[in-house]
């Protein structure tokens, strides 16, 4: 089998605290890489759900990213916050 290389840019902070966890687990970055794509390949899926440290994920992230254009585009704007709470006052 022919190996190939892959190249990624990364910060050196992010790096090095994969290294250190890595080397925890008794391998250097590159072959925790390895392992990280081979088992996604081997199931198919991430092994862990990306999620943003207040527990969204990327799909909801997609969801909040469709209802902010939505909102930019037909959204009612305000020239005040007092227009909104008199507005909301009203309901």
């Amino acid at each position: 089998m022919l190996n190939a290389t892959i190249q990624l840019r990364i910060d050196a902070k992010t790096k090095r605290q994969a290294q250190k966890k890595f080397r925890r687990l008794g391998m250097d970055l590159s072959s925790g890489m390895k392992l990280l794509l081979r088992q996604a390949i081997s199931d198919e899926h991430l092994s862990f759900s990306p999620t943003t440290k207040e527990g969204e994920t990327l799909r909801h992230w997609k969801i909040y990213q469709k209802e902010i254009a939505w909102a930019k585009k037909h959204g009612k704007r305000y020239a005040s916050v007092d227009e909104l709470l008199a507005e909301l006052d009203a309901e």
